[in-house]
């Protein structure tokens, strides 16, 4: 039984070491600005985390971009993405469509001054009284979008070097950001990197298999050896393919998609004494269309299933997106802080 009331950082620590704490953690991706003004106006993202008493905060490290004709933005990778007028913008076409262009291609430097600039400042701001988790990548997200995603697909059977080149060359360079970031304090990173559809992985998985698990244990290997604890977001019907997922040695997997058929109670059974969970308040319907006594009602079940013995963050099955109502938010974050106590 908890003694005293600890801070974010400890909370979120202690879940990812399959621990309890003096209650269960609760922390989201991504909440969007509309929700935000909705609860607390002109509030910063770092502000509201602490009004609502969010356990963490997720950082990026610092990436240029310039803006490119047709409402396109183009990123330091070379990544040309569509703006979508919310937060996540939608990747249309990349650098990459050779072994040839790959040999010629140099990532973004890890260490180029201002990089970790963020990361920096929320250490500083935020150090010992909030998770700070650091936003990198591994295998999927990377590859996919340095060319139109089609052709990435064809690739797969067609060219598949060329994906392996691309996966190698991703691995690589989140490694030596990793580097950079342990030195200067980050102790937890997320991938988020989706490999699935509800229907089902987006790769099968004997090419899953192939090309991408052994890059997968390499990079997730290669964080853990930092020190750092590893969070991999997927959301879709991962079935398919978890066992592998899980053998690649993260410690804790979110967000157990409710809208794909994962079950939040199952996983904990079979999987709880391997890996801390995370989710899965769906954020697709619950949080966006239902009510608050639905929101509490569907809150309590996920505490009910996973909270047991620890090793568990509740969370939306995604992040808070512009469509979710605030007061469903709200309810929810109230809800785990009165019933998600130990």
């Amino acid at each position: 039984m908890a003694t005293k009331e600890l801070s974010g950082q400890e909370r979120l620590l202690r879940a990812l070491q399959l621990k309890q704490a003096d209650r269960v953690p609760h922390f989201e991706w991504y909440i969007d600005r509309k929700v935000i003004d909705a609860i607390s106006p002109g509030a910063s993202y770092e502000k509201f985390c602490y009004e609502v008493d969010n356990d963490a905060i997720c950082i990026d490290c610092n990436y240029d971009k310039k803006f490119i004709d047709g409402g396109l933005i183009q990123d330091e990778w070379g990544m040309i993405k569509k703006d979508t007028g919310e937060a996540h913008t939608f990747p249309v076409d990349g650098p990459i469509r050779t072994l040839e262009d790959i040999q010629k291609y140099t990532p973004p430097d890890p260490r180029k001054p201002g990089r970790f600039d963020s990361v920096e400042r929320a250490i500083e701001e935020h150090g010992g009284k909030k998770a700070l988790i650091l936003h990198l990548n591994d295998v999927f997200s990377i590859p996919s979008r340095m060319m139109p995603f089609e052709a990435f697909l064809i690739k797969l059977f067609e060219e598949p070097e060329v994906v392996k080149a691309l996966i190698k060359m991703s691995v690589d360079a989140n490694l030596e950001l990793a580097k950079e970031a342990v030195k200067r304090g980050i102790k937890i990173v997320y991938t988020g990197d989706d490999y699935a559809y509800n229907s089902g992985p987006i790769i099968s998985p004997a090419i899953f298999k192939e090309l991408f698990y052994p890059e997968l244990k390499r990079v997730i290997t290669g964080y853990k050896e930092l020190g750092l604890y590893v969070i991999k977001h997927t959301d879709g019907n991962i079935m398919p393919i978890l066992d592998m997922i899980i053998d690649s040695g993260i410690d804790c997997l979110d967000p157990i998609d409710p809208i794909a058929g994962m079950n939040l109670k199952q996983m904990k059974e079979d999987y709880g004494k391997r890996l801390c969970l995370k989710g899965n308040v769906d954020c697709s319907t619950t949080l966006s269309f239902k009510n608050e006594a639905e929101t509490i009602a569907e809150t309590k079940r996920c505490l009910e299933d996973a909270m047991e013995g620890g090793g568990y963050i509740l969370s939306s099955s995604n992040s808070i997106h512009s469509a979710v109502k605030p007061e469903n938010y709200l309810a929810m974050v109230d809800t785990v802080k009165k019933f998600g106590k130990y």
